[in-house]
């Protein structure tokens, strides 16, 4: 009698567990989403290492509006056919989540342009003011020590010459994309030392230099890359990597950008954003810690001390716009 009690006391603790994760699943899922900076795309609404609140709930009753941060399924990921598991992949594990500014709602016409040499943006004929776009500039910078990646890059080199797979291999563009693999960046202060900047503590080290020995900067206001006039003039829906665009947006289709648009992967690249996709609202920002770590705890175990030097305390507890 005794043993058959405990059995049914240890079911019940099952069953409630069970129902627990299911409700957390539900809050999570329907209502509301934590949420980690993972690159600087953002910058500097949004730094690398800080964790964000997102309402779920509104988007069931209302559309997204222009300037919120919203986030959404990586649009380049590629479901499953099967119906089972593309539910799967959309609400437990799936699609990576990416965070972006709404610029141009459904209806509008978006337009990309360079102006005295600068990005600009029209919507519906009228230029558009960002006063959240970064006003910095980026500096690039490798992922680690660079003797510690050279270290590294040789020993895959070696792994890849002794598994025999040399054959029509080009050494030297090997070398070079593992190296490219390895490079980052971050938002910088000209005007501070590296270890006195206002965002991320930057070790020198890890700095890309220019043959004069300056750091590798990208200065806001410079376009991204070159584009081809002759085909923007061929078509009425035009994006191609660059700051110059065309976007006559359908009902079911948002334009949306990084605030860092010298390092944002976004709909110049990829082209608007589909509604089905979007799955929150970014409103306010927990805590912020210059780390890349994808868990606070396992940051705290390996830098016990420098951890807390890390800290943006001033960034705690805020809402974001």
């Amino acid at each position: 009698m005794y043993q058959q009690k405990n059995q049914k006391t240890f079911i019940e603790h099952v069953v409630e567990f069970v129902l627990l994760l299911m409700l957390v699943f539900f809050i999570r899922t329907f209502f509301f989403g934590l949420y980690q900076v993972p690159t600087p795309s953002m910058e500097s609404t949004m730094l690398v290492g800080e964790r964000f609140a997102a309402d779920k709930l509104t988007y069931w009753f209302r559309k997204p509006k222009k300037g919120e941060i919203i986030a959404f399924n990586d649009p380049e990921y590629i479901y499953s056919k099967n119906k089972f598991v593309q539910l799967f992949e959309k609400y437990v594990w799936g699609p990576s989540n990416w965070t972006k500014r709404v610029i141009g709602v459904p209806g509008d016409v978006v337009e990309g342009k360079l102006e005295e040499g600068k990005p600009v943006i029209y919507i519906n004929g009228v230029k558009l003011d960002e006063s959240y776009v970064n006003q910095l500039p980026i500096m690039h910078l490798w992922t680690d020590d660079p003797e510690v990646l050279r270290e590294t890059i040789e020993k895959e080199l070696a792994a890849i010459m002794r598994g025999g797979r040399i054959a029509g291999v080009n050494i030297e563009q090997l070398l070079m994309q593992k190296w490219a693999q390895r490079t980052t960046f971050r938002t910088y202060d000209p005007d501070k030392s590296y270890l006195d900047q206002p965002f991320y503590r930057i070790d020198e080290k890890r700095v890309i230099k220019a043959q004069d020995g300056s750091p590798d900067l990208l200065w806001p206001a410079t376009p991204i890359s070159q584009y081809n006039d002759a085909v923007r003039k061929q078509t009425k829906r035009y994006w191609n990597k660059t700051d110059v665009f065309y976007v006559e947006l359908g009902m079911d289709e948002y334009w949306c950008m990084g605030d860092n648009r010298l390092g944002s992967k976004d709909s110049r690249f990829l082209g608007p954003i589909k509604v089905d996709q979007i799955h929150g609202r970014i409103l306010f920002r927990i805590w912020s810690v210059d780390s890349d770590e994808s868990w606070a705890i396992i940051d705290i175990l390996k830098h016990p001390i420098d951890f807390w030097t890390r800290v943006r305390w001033s960034r705690f507890l805020q809402l974001v716009y």
